[in-house]
């Protein structure tokens, strides 16, 4: 199974999709493929991995990768990857169409796999042209996980809101 959270920041989208990864795992210890890159030394991104790391360390084992899925993604397993925006950020030097392969190859995968994806597509139009390109990156790597994903998730306030 295949299955996507989105909502905005701090909407309680990773939260509900850890209670779906638990659910599909079954009596298997999940994976959380974290993907955020802290190699730009933000302490108080540092202070959100931690407490992440804190509150899943029990329940998922923790899988590092930030620019490369298809690495980590095996068969018979469940994953949850969080967060898609992250993974879209460390590659935003390819062209759309390769990220794209990437997600629709590990969507081929035989395992379950929760996406979660930040929702930036509510906002202005950014002024400068990387901001521009992560935004419609976004919503173009958006509706490519919808069409790939069985079941699909808005989030707001911690409210799950099943739209496929």
């Amino acid at each position: 199974m295949k299955v996507l959270y989105f909502g905005g920041q701090k909407s309680g989208k990773t939260n509900a999709a850890s209670q779906k990864v638990l659910e599909l795992s079954q009596n298997q210890k999940p994976y959380y493929v974290a993907t955020y890159d802290n190699s730009y030394n933000d302490s108080s991104m540092q202070n959100r991995i931690d407490k992440h790391l804190e509150e899943r360390r029990n329940d998922f084992l923790t899988i590092e990768e930030p620019k490369d899925l298809e690495k980590v993604i095996k068969d018979n397993k469940t994953y949850l990857v969080d967060c898609v925006s992250m993974w879209l950020f460390n590659n935003l030097q390819k062209d759309e169409n390769t990220l794209k392969k990437q997600l629709q190859d590990i969507c081929k995968i035989n395992a379950n796999i929760v996406f979660v994806l930040n929702d930036v597509s509510c906002g202005v139009i950014p002024f400068d042209s990387e901001s521009r390109r992560f935004v419609d990156f976004s919503g173009l790597i958006g509706q490519e996980l919808v069409k790939l994903c069985d079941e699909v998730y808005e989030v707001k306030y911690s409210i799950s809101k099943r739209l496929k």
